[in-house]
């Protein structure tokens, strides 16, 4: 077989995903759109938005694209695989009816409600007089949530009614987060340890990933602001094997048996963004594709052949299947523009990353990069073009030593105002290393 396949994206994520892409047998070409400077490297860039749906649709008709696989959530939400399926083509992701598990948190927690999954007791409020008196009289901590998509941005962790209060006048009043916040959720806040997990599904059968934990805050021990997620490593140890157990007994099994009840087939992969108390798991959020940075930090352990794994989930055919995995963490870290999550400046150029190149077991995948215009230089030349630019991801033989390793190859990297986190996976050392 050799199969033309188009990724659809600009991030880490995109990049990460072409690149395990391009190691399988099946595949003869890949294409990135609209891509980024490292998938230019092993990809080919097509200047189509990733919200352009009309768009790919007429360039994956004209170059024959054998499948496309989805990275991020808009055009799942918008409709993307009806429109692909409407066409007999094949892609990789859940229907728009589906999608809203992300694309509406309203949609998510009432699915939840419905199919009894754990989560947080909560209310839904599309008037914000109404949302603040349930806040008055229910008191702190609450979590204050947009309905839609807000680029990861739109959930905020009061710890006060105040700032309860605030975030309803945020998202309702002054629209921060546009039509997105035009219904808001509020819930109860759980304590306890954070994890991510991944599970393929065609809609019967449901086979998992390595779980992993993502850092949301901008900066150490989880300061400052959310952002898209600056670091990520797996395993996860809170996710104990009775954990995992329990994960799919009471989180996706509920829920994909439910929606298949219900005459909805859910296919593609589903993110459970879970809080782990005391051994038990309590749904955060549900996702509706890769995570970014959880793909950074899993997919360098996977030893499968990703696109065989894609294929038979589009075609209903996982049943049977085992993923092998490298058992060694891996562990990624982000490395951002100067001022992100809030403004930073384009066009910095990056330093150090050919010196990485050839150092076993680190990854780089590229996100918000261009290469430069002039191509004088023997090598190319890479400029930021993003809030988070880069993940440097590794593999080794335990948490500590990855930590090393990954944070060696760093510091020979370099742009002007670049930051990062310098404690991913500190966490998971509590649990023994």
């Amino acid at each position: 077989m050799s199969l033309k396949v188009l990724v659809i994206g600009s991030g880490a994520r995109e990049h990460c995903l072409s690149w395990k892409i391009s190691q399988s047998q099946l595949v003869d070409k890949i294409y990135c759109a609209p891509g980024n400077g490292g998938t230019a490297l092993i990809a080919q860039n097509i200047d189509i938005a990733a919200n352009d749906i009309d768009g790919l649709l007429d360039f994956v008709r004209k170059e024959k694209i054998d499948l496309t696989v989805v990275g991020p959530e808009v055009p799942l939400v918008d409709g993307i695989v009806d429109e692909f399926e409407k066409n007999n083509l094949k892609i990789f992701g859940p229907r728009k009816d589906l999608a809203l598990l992300e694309g509406s948190k309203v949609f998510a927690k009432e699915a939840m409600k419905k199919y009894g999954v754990p989560t947080a007791s909560f209310e839904v409020f599309d008037d914000a007089d109404l949302a603040k008196a349930y806040i008055k009289k229910k008191g702190a901590p609450l979590v204050v949530k947009a309905d839609g998509l807000a680029a990861g941005k739109g959930v905020i962790v009061c710890d006060t009614v105040e700032q309860a209060l605030g975030a309803v006048d945020l998202i309702m009043i002054d629209k921060q987060f546009g039509d997105a916040g035009q219904r808001i959720v509020v819930e109860q806040c759980l304590d306890g340890e954070e994890a991510s997990v991944l599970i393929f599904t065609d809609g019967t059968t449901i086979i998992p990933l390595v779980s992993s934990q993502d850092h949301k805050r901008v900066y150490d021990n989880d300061k400052g602001p959310n952002t898209g997620g600056m670091g990520a490593y797996a395993p996860a140890p809170v996710v104990t094997q009775s954990v995992s157990k329990k994960i799919i007994d009471k989180v996706c099994a509920p829920l994909i048996s439910g929606l298949k009840k219900d005459g909805k087939v859910y296919k593609g992969i589903l993110y459970a963004g879970l809080m782990i108390k005391d051994g038990e798991p309590l749904v955060l959020e549900f996702n509706v594709r890769f995570g970014d940075p959880e793909t950074q930090a899993i997919l360098p352990k996977l030893k499968s052949d990703l696109v065989e794994v894609i294929l038979r989930t589009i075609d209903g055919k996982l049943k049977g299947l085992e993923l092998l995995w490298d058992q060694r963490p891996c562990l990624c870290v982000v490395l951002a523009s100067g001022g992100y999550p809030g403004n930073y400046q384009k066009g910095k150029e990056i330093d150090g990353l050919q010196s990485l190149e050839n150092l076993e077991d680190i990854f780089i995948f590229h996100a918000g990069t261009k290469i430069a215009p002039s191509q004088q230089a023997a090598a190319n030349v890479f400029l930021t073009n993003g809030g988070r630019v880069l993940s440097i991801a590794g593999l080794g033989n335990s948490i500590t030593e990855t930590q090393q390793k990954v944070y060696k190859a760093i510091e020979k990297v370099y742009f002007e105002d670049m930051h990062y986190r310098k404690d991913i996976a500190s966490k998971a050392l509590q649990f023994g290393d």
